[in-house]
């Protein structure tokens, strides 16, 4: 087997997982992921304040600290850092070696970059075919730019056991190894909904370690003595996190998740097997950001009585002094009645203005409604000083063909070799939303209760869409739940989802249903004034719900 290790899930992450890592036990690759597609739309900005930039430069900080402990101990580095830059970034990697006195080898992958001249950033996400040529290259760091976040396992495990590109079931494999491993700790028990189960409960979870066998199967494990919990729940809760149908689309394989099987396998170990692969389509998926433009946001407090006529006095009176384009008031009812203190009496109304004029989003909005603090309802008060606007971005999804782009490895010695597209690719037939209507939809006995207590949940976003992914905790719960749960239940428990298309897909194999629900997010995350933009705690909002439930489902833990 091989043991690719992962140490960062985003732009941001634990600074010091990679000498965690690194120091925890033994390893042949570690990985690290940075690129969201709210941070390309960051280091899009970067780059336009230097053009030597466009990477992330917290990777080098974190290497500096570990990187003569990795060529030590022969672990090879593989990281989409390199964002936008992948090029900068491993000269600047190499300068840093330099300085430290230390002989490192560094190859890089580039190509994803499209040009599309109206567009802030333009990126298709390539394969793992790049990577591994690094690797054969004899790279001790490969560093890539937009790829399939899986790519950066899989990469590593074409180099180890040769695999080209029919050996479909493989590879599918090794995606679903790394689509485990790509958000870090989050499958170790970080944003577990049943985390005061772990034995930390959820204190510090360690980082993931996939151990992925020559036949593309896999064992998710940790480092010894690291927190958090490898389990069947944890696994699954990743696994459908920022999916959709059945069908997983990348650029080297579609992976079928309705295939994946997990079973324990011993203390903080799953194994993943079973897992199917069919050839990948003819296009590449294509992320692009534009500046869309200006935003600023304003809360006021809104304590007591008459809480709707209040919100419309301030609604009125902002919209007459800036005007009503590009504003949006959203009102959070958190009060409680006859509370006692002043924080549990009062909601909050949340204005906020977009507009391509820097000058009316920033000041004039935020002044005109700090203005109102003597002269508006009793008892005015924000939250917010007033303050400029701030950039945003929109975030769009598109396709190339395969063949159009230049996918190269540029190897430590210098040689540059073509990554050649998939020789063959398959259409891929729309899954019709699964929605039954047979089935247990009910039981002779219910209780109340809240619906988190047999079901868990894993929401995220794709773009301006959300999925919400739910699993079942028995056989029992989940017949219940697959024949519940149907879109026109999600949609009543949550109403907000009420004017948008949903998708609703089974995955028995896991006892999970996953839901998409699409324009959730509007134009994505930069873009969104939803409470919580980027659909994170979605799950957990549909988890607290009050509902009938089965009383012959037990709740508590998995059986």
């Amino acid at each position: 087997m091989i043991r690719i290790g992962n140490a960062s899930g985003f732009y941001g992450d634990r600074f010091t997982a990679w000498r965690e890592m690194l120091d925890g036990g033994e390893l042949d690759v570690l990985t690290g992921d940075y690129l969201a597609e709210l941070t390309m739309l960051i280091l899009g900005r970067d780059r336009l304040r230097d053009p030597d930039l466009g990477y992330a430069k917290t990777f080098l900080r974190q290497l500096e600290t570990c990187l003569g402990t990795a060529l030590d101990r022969g672990v090879r580095i593989v990281t989409n850092a390199g964002g936008l830059n992948p090029a900068g970034l491993a000269a600047a990697i190499e300068r840093l070696a330099g300085r430290l006195e230390l002989p490192v080898k560094v190859g890089y992958v580039e190509g994803d970059a499209i040009q599309r001249p109206d567009a802030l950033t333009a990126n298709a996400y390539l394969g793992a075919f790049g990577i591994a040529a690094c690797l054969d290259g004899g790279a001790d760091v490969v560093v890539t730019g937009r790829v399939t976040d899986a790519s950066l396992v899989v990469g590593p495990a074409i180099a180890r056991y040769g695999w080209g590109r029919d050996d479909l079931d493989q590879l599918a494999g090794a995606t679903v190894a790394g689509h485990l491993v790509e958000c870090g700790a989050q499958v170790t028990g970080g944003n577990f909904s049943f985390f005061t189960e772990l034995p930390d409960g959820g204190h510090r979870p360690g980082f993931p370690i996939a151990e992925v066998h020559p036949d593309g199967s896999t064992v998710l494990t940790k480092h010894p003595g690291t927190g958090g919990a490898v389990t069947v729940e944890t696994v699954t809760a990743q696994l459908l996190y920022e999916v959709g149908g059945p069908a997983y689309l990348g650029p080297d394989v579609v992976t079928r998740l309705d295939t994946v099987t997990l079973r324990p396998d011993g203390p903080d170990r799953v194994r993943v097997s079973g897992v199917r692969g069919t050839p990948p389509p003819p296009t590449l998926k294509v992320g692009v950001n534009n500046l869309g433009g200006f935003r600023n946001s304003m809360t006021f407090v809104l304590c007591g009585l008459d809480i709707e006529a209040k919100a419309a006095l301030v609604r009125g009176q902002v919209e007459e002094a800036v005007g009503k384009d590009g504003l949006e008031f959203v009102l959070a009812r958190t009060d409680h009645p006859d509370a006692t203190d002043t924080e549990a009496a009062s909601a909050l109304l949340h204005a906020h203005l977009r507009d391509g004029d820097r000058g009316r989003a920033g000041r004039a909005f935020s002044a005109a409604a700090v203005e109102l603090a003597l002269a508006s309802y009793p008892g005015c008060t924000l939250t917010t000083l007033p303050g400029d606007a701030t950039p945003y971005g929109v975030f769009t999804a598109d396709t190339v063909p395969q063949d159009a782009v230049a996918h190269v490895a540029v190897l430590p010695s210098g040689e540059r070799v073509p990554i050649a597209p998939p020789p063959t690719t398959g259409s891929q037939e729309p899954v019709a939303q699964q929605n039954p209507t047979t089935g247990v939809t009910s039981s002779p006995r219910t209780r109340r209760g809240a619906l988190g207590e047999l079901i868990g949940a894993r929401s995220g976003d794709k773009g301006g869409d959300a999925n919400l992914g739910v699993w079942a905790r028995s056989d029992a719960g989940y017949a219940w739940l697959r024949g519940w749960l149907t879109v026109e239940r999600l949609v009543e428990l949550l109403p907000e989802t009420a004017p948008l298309t949903v998708q609703r897909y089974e995955l028995p194999n896991l006892r999970a249903v996953n839901f998409v629900i699409e324009g959730l997010l509007g134009a994505g995350v930069a873009a969104s004034t939803r409470f919580d933009p980027q659909a994170k705690a979605l799950g957990e909002l549909l988890r607290a719900r009050i509902v009938d439930l089965p009383s012959d489902v037990p709740s508590g833990v998995a059986a």
